[in-house]
């Protein structure tokens, strides 16, 4: 089943520049990133995901992709790898368009390129975005909301509950390495509640403990709409746990995989 998405009306292929980077945890960073063309980049708040473009090691600059549309991945690959630019999909953490400005959280795993690039980015070094729309869609018939997952997904939701009106209410499950990774700087209306999961242990994979505590969490009864992401095996087996043992409608649970353990993302 093909995820449900909310597409810009319009969108182009962005070059920024890092302005700052702040550390925030053993476990994540954040770069700010800007410039001139951000203005031709429309915030639209919740998930709001974006492909984020920078350069492999060893190349002195970023090439773009000059092509808008459904087109770019294969214009992408056909580069040759002295030119093309890493490709990876990230969350708008925060925008502050007056200032020209957009935030993106990082959770750092090991040596990917993604966090080898997020650690080592310096103000000036060159990055690109391409909007790819959003995902957050709940029902007007949601009564509450059940969001989790793990560190990858941590920005995503936090920005949603920023966004979220104050009548919001949801039981939100975050998963983090350790508890230094706690973040307390986000505002959320005030019925939600949200469960901070910190592994500590080294052993366990990413999203098992936020699984393993929402199957044996008691609920509220009511209708309520689910909204899941994070490395593949938490996103389809609570949705697997959600229909077949709660019987959630599948229509009322949006899941995503961002990622799989033990395995690279293309490009």
């Amino acid at each position: 089943m093909l995820p449900k998405v909310r597409m810009p009306d319009t969108r182009k292929m962005i070059t920024l520049e890092v302005l700052a980077t702040a550390r925030r945890s053993a476990g994540f960073t954040t770069i700010t990133l800007g410039g001139p063309e951000l203005d031709q980049f429309k915030p639209s708040g919740d998930d709001q995901t974006v492909r984020l473009f920078f350069p492999r090691e060893g190349q002195d600059r970023l090439t773009m992709p000059t092509l808008s549309n459904e087109a770019w991945m294969a214009q992408v690959l056909m580069m040759p790898k002295t030119r093309r630019p890493w490709v990876r999909n990230y969350t708008i953490r925060r925008a502050r368009p007056e200032r020209g400005e957009i935030d993106i959280d990082f959770a750092l795993h090991g040596d990917a390129p993604a966090s080898t690039w997020a650690q080592h980015a310096k103000p000036g070094d060159p990055a690109g975005i391409f909007d790819m729309g959003v995902t957050y869609l709940p029902p007007a018939r949601a009564s509450w909301q059940l969001l989790v997952g793990e560190e990858s997904a941590v920005p995503a939701i936090l920005a949603i509950l920023e966004n979220a009106p104050t009548t919001l209410i949801a039981e939100v499950f975050l998963e983090v390495p350790e508890t230094a990774d706690i973040q307390h700087d986000f505002r959320a209306p005030e019925g939600v509640r949200v469960h901070w999961l910190p592994r500590e242990r080294a052993d366990t994979l990413p999203g098992e403990l936020a699984l393993q505590t929402v199957r044996n969490a008691q609920l509220p009864p009511e209708p309520f709409y689910t909204w899941v992401a994070g490395e593949a095996k938490l996103p389809t087996g609570l949705r697997r746990h959600l229909v077949n043992e709660r019987g959630i409608p599948k229509a009322d649970i949006a899941f995503f995989g961002y990622w799989r353990h033990g395995r690279s993302s293309p490009g």
